[in-house]
């Protein structure tokens, strides 16, 4: 089994990769999930993406992510942005939250790498009654004949066993194990856009991805980068490239103790 560790991503994660849109968090609002003052927890947050994104719009957020290098990039990053998130290091099937309370909890671009029956249970015990929990995926689409579709034949041929690519950005097999843990009021939605990438973010944003830098050895991230540079360079000149995303998320709350 290949090991992932997105640690050693840490610094092309910060730099390159655009987190969710603005009509995301919009939408959020709308439906009154995220709300200014609400305390928030955010999993798997990474550099901190969703979390500071939530700070900004007024909620108390803590993030947690299994990887210190990430969380030391986040920590620069809300400094940046004047914006304060408490951030804890700790895997999301052990938090050590015991004991608190959150009006909403989400996992944006994560619930993949999780035991998520584990985090489940554990999510039920922190939710407060009538608190929400949101999973959200904000993925690029691999178009048939697309420079997407390029990139991932290219992650493929450095790494076989990588096993994330050709997806959809719809995740409709992960809703039964909600209903199974006493999560109600399930909704789900989702809208496409397009993502302005500068060809060196593109790049950078791969090297950042499960099946290069966190799985690689340098000399073969190295390979890798030179390979999709000639590539785009050849038969994707365009700048800024055009990527197309869906943003995927579904909503609960919880019916049963």
């Amino acid at each position: 089994m290949v090991k992932i560790d997105f640690s050693k991503t840490a610094k092309d994660y910060a730099q390159h990769r655009v987190g969710f849109p603005s009509a995301f968090f919009d939408r959020l609002e709308q439906d009154d999930l995220l709300v200014a003052s609400c305390k928030a927890l955010d999993i798997g947050t990474g550099t901190g993406l969703v979390a500071r994104e939530m700070a900004k719009r007024g909620a108390q957020v803590t993030g947690l992510d299994l990887a210190g290098p990430l969380l030391e990039e986040a920590r620069l990053l809300d400094e940046k942005a004047e914006v304060a998130v408490r951030y804890v290091e700790a895997p999301a099937e052990a938090m050590g939250l015991e004991g608190e309370a959150f009006d909403l909890i989400v996992a944006g671009q994560c619930w993949h790498w999780f035991d998520r029956l584990k985090v489940l249970q554990q999510i039920k015990t922190m939710l407060r009654p009538g608190g929400s929990l949101v999973i959200a995926h904000f993925d690029w689409l691999p178009i048939p004949g697309g420079m997407v579709e390029a990139t991932e034949d290219l992650i493929l041929k450095y790494s076989p066993a990588w096993e994330l690519g050709g997806g959809t950005g719809l995740y409709p097999h992960w809703l039964p194990d909600l209903g199974a843990k006493g999560f109600g009021n399930i909704q789900t939605q989702s809208f496409d856009l397009e993502v302005p990438y500068r060809p060196e973010d593109w790049r950078g944003r791969i090297r950042a991805s499960a099946g290069v830098a966190a799985s690689l050895s340098p000399p073969k991230v190295k390979a890798f980068d030179e390979e999709l540079r000639e590539i785009l360079a050849s038969r994707f000149p365009q700048d800024p490239l055009k990527v197309p995303h869906r943003v995927w998320w579904l909503s609960a709350q919880l019916t049963e103790a």
